[in-house]
């Protein structure tokens, strides 16, 4: 064994890596984040938990991916501990198809040509030139998206049959043979599996390299067996590793996975060796072949399953007793933001969704603060003053959080409507922030008459009522158009804002009227000038939000051909809004005392 062919050996397990890394990135980008949308809703029964985890897991290739996402799903608060376990138990059955596939490189050439079409020589060729005409010729994204999948999945089928290749010289040296005969020792067996594995960083390959070497017949069954159960213990290194930090429940979940895998292997090969010691089994010291590396990787993983599913409540139970409960004092604190969780930033799609979700709550605080602020106009109360004051103080942080996420959301590959709906997330939530500050500054102006024990007359009372009603409700209409990404009700955004601008302007006429003729003064005008100030950016706020989500829904030119109708008049349905709207918050007649 030379220099080249360690060279040889190395660069199939790079082109296996790439390719696994490849396929299942743009498998999870094509899923546009439904696969955790699925895992989260559909998972109440633990049957169910475990179908979904494996066929998840048999869609992105690898468990590893799978049980991360979890710890991800649960320290968000998504998805509950006990989902998590059946999904986690599913995640092993799932990731046995890729073991499957990678067993058709032992067939021979005597089996049947549309077999042999699967092979992985094959195969790669086959997907590595449809796959480039894909993304060379396709005009669509997500065909593009289809064409990088088949190449990834071709560089994972070159990369098993070059390290296969490079391995084929090793059947006739005798070290080799002495090197794996010692992983005989069950103990050193998994070490090594386990092992190879947290280097890898993936069961699957791991499992493909013992498959490449099975080509040597130095691979018994008494060598392959230890590796593989240890190989599915070295899958649980990276979910255990991204639960560093997180909550308990997620650090919860890495350790179910742990377990379930642990008390498998053990259970497996106690029972295995000691009927092996009773029957002695024949086969034990016979070359194991790729196809056989998958059916024992299979039976265990579908047995482990099978009996330790009635037990899946113990199994959660001792990773909470491992995890214990903490006082809530040492909690993470800002629970609302775990959503925002660095682990589905390998998935900027689900990741942007948990984004809208977050800018909800912070959408309903600016509400709730500029609501708030209003009622302290007409009848001051310090404690819904404070309240303001913290809402605001709230919208801040979620400002700043949302805003430092969505820029790593950013720095990912997105597709154009991803990318385009961060731009219009991050617009939005500079606005909503900026109606929670219209909001102190309305409780600021409250405060001010308090202490200088100044009231606006009756007839400004009324007009300002009619202003805060069309004010609340824009901000309402703005709210539920964000929240349900409904274009029907951002389009009355618009008609709407215009119909404030002119009050607002009518009220200003209004309070000169009332100066000139000596009913008001000009202290009391600075604040109702203020006030109506206040307001009018707030509807200028909403119409921004309601134009991008607009945008978030059609493309770019679509929303600006909308405006463009607007300024020219050419929208009947914005006039006709307009109008109703118009005799809705008309201002009462002026006494002409």
């Amino acid at each position: 064994m030379d220099f080249f062919t360690i060279l040889t050996f190395l660069g199939g397990i790079a082109f296996f890596l790439f390719g696994m890394d490849t396929m299942g990135k743009y498998l999870e980008k094509l899923s546009g984040g439904k696969l955790e949308t699925v895992l989260a809703k559909l998972t109440s029964k633990r049957i169910t938990a475990v179908t979904l985890g494996a066929l998840v897991t048999a869609v992105l290739q690898s468990s590893t991916t799978t049980s991360v996402m979890v710890v991800g799903l649960v320290n968000s608060g998504i998805m509950k501990l006990s989902q998590a376990v059946g999904v986690l138990m599913g995640a092993n059955i799932g990731t046995t198809i890729t073991a499957w596939i990678l067993s058709l490189a032992g067939m021979g050439n005597e089996a049947p040509f549309i077999l042999q079409l699967f092979k992985p020589a094959s195969l790669a060729g086959i997907l590595g030139i449809v796959g480039i005409l894909m993304r060379m010729l396709a005009k669509k994204e997500k065909r593009k998206d289809i064409g990088t999948i088949l190449l990834g999945f071709s560089l994972l089928m070159f990369g098993m049959t070059t390290m296969a290749g490079a391995v084929a010289p090793l059947a006739e040296l005798p070290e080799v043979q002495e090197i794996l005969v010692r992983f005989k020792n069950p103990i050193l067996g998994v070490l090594a599996g386990l092992v190879l594995t947290v280097l890898v960083q993936s069961s699957a390959t791991s499992i493909g390299i013992l498959q490449a070497f099975c080509v040597t017949g130095a691979v018994t069954y008494s060598v392959a067996i230890p590796i593989i159960m240890g190989q599915n213990i070295g899958t649980c290194f990276k979910a255990l590793i991204s639960a560093v930090g997180a909550s308990k429940n997620a650090k919860r979940a890495s350790f179910v996975h742990l377990y379930f895998n642990l008390i498998g292997t053990v259970l497996f090969l106690a029972v295995f060796y000691a009927a092996n010691a009773v029957f002695g089994f024949a086969f034990v010291e016979d070359a194991a072949g790729a196809d056989k590396i998958a059916m024992i990787h299979s039976l265990f993983n579908i047995g482990t399953t099978v009996v330790l599913f009635p037990f899946a409540s113990l199994i959660e139970k001792l990773a909470t007793l491992t995890v214990k409960d903490v006082k809530k004092s040492d909690e993470n604190e800002k629970k609302e933001f775990k959503l925002l969780d660095v682990r589905f930033l390998d998935t900027p799609t689900f990741a942007i969704e948990q984004c809208k979700a977050v800018t909800l709550n912070m959408a309903n605080i600016a509400k709730a603060a500029l609501f708030t602020a209003v009622e302290i106009i007409s009848s001051y109360d310090k404690n819904k003053a404070e309240r303001v004051v913290q809402l605001e103080e709230d919208a801040d942080v979620y400002e700043d959080e949302l805003g430092s996420y969505l820029v790593k959301v950013a720095n990912k590959r997105l597709s154009k409507k991803d990318s385009n709906a961060v731009a219009k997330i991050l617009h939005c939530i500079s606005d909503f922030e900026r109606i929670s500050d219209h909001a102190l500054n309305i409780k600021e102006a409250a405060e001010e008459m308090n202490r200088k024990d100044i009231h606006f007359s009756g007839e400004a009372l009324k007009e300002l009522e009619v202003l805060v009603r069309a004010v609340e409700n824009i901000v309402s209409e703005t709210v539920e158009a964000f929240a349900t990404e409904n274009t029907e009700i951002a389009r009355k955004v618009e008609p709407l804002e215009q119909v404030i601008d002119d009050l607002t302007q009518q009220i200003k006429g209004r309070h000169i009227d009332r100066l000139v003729k000596g009913k008001c003064t000009i202290e009391l005008g600075f604040v109702l000038t203020d006030l109506i100030t206040n307001y009018e950016r707030i509807s200028d706020h909403c119409s921004n939000i309601a134009i991008a989500v607009i945008q978030m829904n059609k493309d770019v030119e679509g929303a600006h051909e909308y405006l463009d109708r607007i300024r020219t008049g050419g929208d009947r349905e914005y006039s006709k809004e307009y109008m109703a709207d118009e005799e809705t918050y008309a201002l009462p007649v002026v006494s002409e005392e």
